[in-house]
């Protein structure tokens, strides 16, 4: 199974609580409470995301932190580079830090690239706002008069 790591989906989390109100400086105590998510856990995803260039850290009395650019301007891809690294499914991929002990002797190698890329590219065309935007609740199906008739 292909899944991300829990601070990654926490950085989405508070990345988003940030982008309803750009320009609004937050400290980290205050991104906890807007996001229930630990002080620690967010001071850590903070640092992340400043050397990953999509927050910015305001020093002073008044500081805290904002978000680098809009929230249309961030893909998801972004989020996951700064939490986690680069997006690599296998060590065998371009940009992989991992070795692979069998690297040489693999059919695969290489191989994995297109469907590294694919993934890629899925996630830079998924913004933050796209994300931060809850979906409609589904349409209920209305009966039509007919098919009530003919249950029944």
């Amino acid at each position: 199974m292909l899944r991300l790591n829990r601070l990654t989906d926490y950085a989405i989390v508070a990345m988003s609580k940030m982008s309803h109100e750009p320009e609004r400086v937050r400290t980290t105590t205050q991104i906890s409470l807007e996001t229930a998510v630990p002080i620690p856990t967010i001071a850590k995803l903070l640092n992340a995301l400043v050397k990953g260039g999509l927050v910015i850290s305001h020093r002073g009395a008044a500081g805290g932190y904002t978000l680098s650019r809009s929230a249309e301007e961030i893909t998801a891809a972004d989020i996951i580079q700064a939490v986690e690294g680069p997006i690599s499914l296998t060590a065998c991929v371009d940009g992989s830090d991992e070795e692979c002990g069998i690297q040489f002797d693999c059919p695969m190698s290489g191989n994995w690239n297109k469907v590294n890329r694919a993934i890629h590219k899925a996630l830079t065309e998924v913004t933050l706002a796209e994300l931060g935007t809850p979906n409609p609740p589904p349409k209920q199906q209305k009966s039509s008069p007919a098919a009530l008739r003919s249950t029944g």
